[in-house]
């Protein structure tokens, strides 16, 4: 049921314009005789003095004359609804004029009775009148308009610069309607602000109940990560939907509007505020040299080669063996490289870093200085089910690239490597941690390349990461899954991550294995948790039977551990970077390590899962894996042989029941 005002508000709305028009016209027709008369009554003290009768044509006259005056100065072509200060210039000239008019009439119709000070009460009369109900047609309108779209209430959280142009946008807007400002500043605490009353932060649950806000909008943009997150943490019990403005970086740069709100960043959930990066470290290796990115299509390989383009190359190098991956990465750097005025030469291969041939001629004929090795296989439930083709690309791939990059003299090979390879319990990681005893064992047979790999754990927003998926899940209501509740991982953001990679490549010495600081590791469990709520649900479980969202435990997967170890061994040690640690790791010698790689291809060739695992198992130190193989072709092989045997025993049984 709507109420009266709905209803008027309705009614009036749809109104043509035509019919505004004409009740504005109708209104001033009243108002200016009326204004006149009152200015009579005022000067001459009484309702109605004999003065008015003998000029009662100057009413119908002045009000003729006014009229089309206010058309002509577009008073009846403006919106109301929007009518600012130019409106009210309008009407001052307006009535300026009509005084001036009915001081001709006054003279031509030889009105003696008029008194002077009609000329000054009767414009000040009319004025007040004809722009004071203007103005509360508007402020009527603008009210009822609040109350008819159902804007959603929203608290501005940051009373500055960024809060101030955030509430005005939003107000203008139809979505929402802020309803009060938070901010930690006492100074600004208990004042008013474009009509807001600013609350200490401690007040927001009050602040809640009494407006019926059911957003939160965080107006920080230079508030740090830490700042942040203390922030987020404070509102997350109160299970309001939480948004950010988007940072000043990309306001500035024009990615996006004031008014545009974002969902809470995660980096603000985990934030611990990232180490500015050390420009030498970033510049060396890649400032006017010849860098070749492989994997350049995915999520670290595209975010950096992002950075490295801004570190100014003279070329870029993306290989990628997905073809819309290659596709996407190469269009968004080329409109990169043009915007920002940069004199890259951006070139796209398609091809698999397993073809050492077309790697090295590819590596000598752009005389490649520094080579980001990202190309692999990551997704561990895919790489255990596709055993083979994960060990052929991390492991071999990572061989044929490294020997073309020795074959045509590229300077730095800097391999992207997981935390996953410490202890591995899964195909991926031993199959990474493979490829870094390769890479350690090339580094001492040579000295011309210098091998660096640098390993980190789950970046956020990555394919595949928990973030995307559980904003997905939030979004539909749920449930959202979780492996086991006391599931932990570190967490970065995929720029952070990649900035430390570049970084690490600089200070790597031969054979070295870097190891990135990821912070504390997260439960995944407060991770989902935390999403929900900042997401404006409530959780649904054993205390709250009438949440909304409910947190589902799917149990491991194959392969998967509860905490992730980010070093093998607690031998590190420090670097000229906070945040990168050097881990002194064990080698295999030649005599080891390759007759076990040779061992390793055959049984690729011979479609071998079995013997492929074991040379894992002896390679790998520590690896720990289910002793059931998950390979999807393995498993079906045999089905295949148990169901054949098991005939052939059928068969067996008939022929000895005929022989007796």
């Amino acid at each position: 049921g709507m109420n009266f005002r709905d209803r008027a508000y309705r009614r009036l709305s749809a109104l043509s314009r035509p019919s505004k028009r004409a009740m504005l016209v109708a209104l001033d027709c009243v108002v200016l005789p009326a204004s006149l008369w009152l200015a009579f009554a005022l000067r001459l003290g009484e309702p109605l003095p004999p003065a008015v009768r003998e000029v009662w044509w100057l009413f119908i006259a002045v009000t003729a004359v006014s009229i089309p005056v206010f058309h002509g100065l577009g008073l009846y072509q403006a919106v109301v609804r929007h009518m600012g200060g130019h409106m009210a210039f309008a009407l001052a000239k307006g009535v300026g004029v009509s005084t001036l008019l009915l001081a001709a009439l006054a003279l031509l119709g030889d009105a003696r009775h008029l008194p002077r000070s009609i000329l000054v009460l009767y414009p000040m009369i009319a004025l007040l009148a004809t722009g004071g109900y203007r103005f509360l047609i508007r402020s009527f309108f603008i009210g009822l308009s609040r109350a008819a779209a159902h804007k959603a209430r929203v608290v501005i959280y940051g009373a500055g610069s960024a809060g101030l142009q955030a509430a005005a946008a939003l107000a203008a807007g139809r979505e929402y309607e802020p309803v009060a400002f938070i901010d930690d500043a006492p100074a600004l605490q208990g004042s008013i602000v474009q009509g807001l009353r600013v609350h200490a932060g401690t007040d927001l649950p009050g602040v809640v109940a009494r407006t019926g806000a059911t957003e939160v909008l965080l107006a920080m943009p230079s508030a740090g990560r830490r700042r942040r997150r203390e922030i987020v943490e404070d509102l997350e019990p109160l299970a309001l939907h939480v948004k950010t403005l988007p940072s000043m970086g990309d306001l500035v740069s024009g990615h996006a509007r004031v008014d545009e709100t974002r969902e809470v960043e995660i980096e603000d959930l985990l934030g611990r505020d990232a180490v500015a990066p050390n420009r030498e470290l970033l510049e060396s290796g890649i400032a006017g040299r010849v860098v070749l990115v492989t994997g350049a299509g995915g999520s670290i390989g595209s975010e950096l080669c992002r950075q490295i383009l801004m570190l100014r190359p003279t070329r870029l190098l993306l290989l990628d063996v997905s073809e819309f991956g290659l596709y996407k990465i190469e269009q968004e750097l080329r409109a990169l490289a043009v915007k920002e005025g940069l004199a890259v030469g951006v070139e796209a291969f398609l091809g698999s870093v397993e073809h050492q041939r077309r790697m090295a001629r590819l590596m000598a004929y752009f005389s490649v200085d520094t080579v980001f090795h990202a190309a692999a296989y990551k997704h561990v439930p895919l790489v255990e089910r596709n055993l083979l083709e994960g060990v052929r690309n991390n492991v071999f791939g990572t061989l044929h690239c490294a020997r073309a990059a020795i074959e045509a003299g590229v300077t730095s090979f800097v391999c992207v490597s997981t935390d996953k390879a410490v202890r591995p319990t899964n195909v991926m990681g031993a199959s990474k941690r493979l490829a870094e005893l390769v890479l350690q064992r090339l580094a001492r047979t040579q000295s011309g390349t210098r091998f660096t790999m640098v390993r980190f754990g789950n970046v956020l927003d990555s394919s595949g990461s928990v973030v995307p998926l559980f904003r997905e899940q939030i979004r539909r209501g749920g449930p959202v899954t979780v492996t086991h509740p006391e599931v932990t991982r570190y967490f970065m953001t995929i720029p952070e991550a990649s900035e430390l990679v570049i970084q690490a490549g600089s200070l790597g010495q031969a054979g070295d294995v870097l190891v990135l600081d990821m912070g504390d590791p997260v439960r995944v469990l407060d991770l989902a948790r935390r999403m929900i709520h900042l997401m404006g649900y409530s959780v649904r479980d054993e205390q709250r039977p009438d949440g909304e969202v409910e947190i589902e435990f799917i149990g491991l997967r194959p392969g998967e551990k509860l905490y992730e170890e980010l070093l093998i061994g607690d031998n590190v040690s420090s670097t000229e970077h906070p945040m990168i640690m050097r881990a002194e790791e064990e080698h295999l010698s030649e005599a080891t390590l390759w007759p076990l790689l040779e061992r390793a291809e055959a049984a690729a060739k011979d479609f071998d899962c079995e013997t492929m695992r074991a040379v894992l198992a002896e390679a790998v130190r520590g690896y720990e894996y289910d002793e059931a193989l998950q390979d999807a072709l393995w498993c079906q092989q045999q089905r295949d042989r148990d169901a054949r045997e098991s005939v052939m025993g059928q068969v067996v049984d008939i022929e000895s029941v005929r022989s007796n």
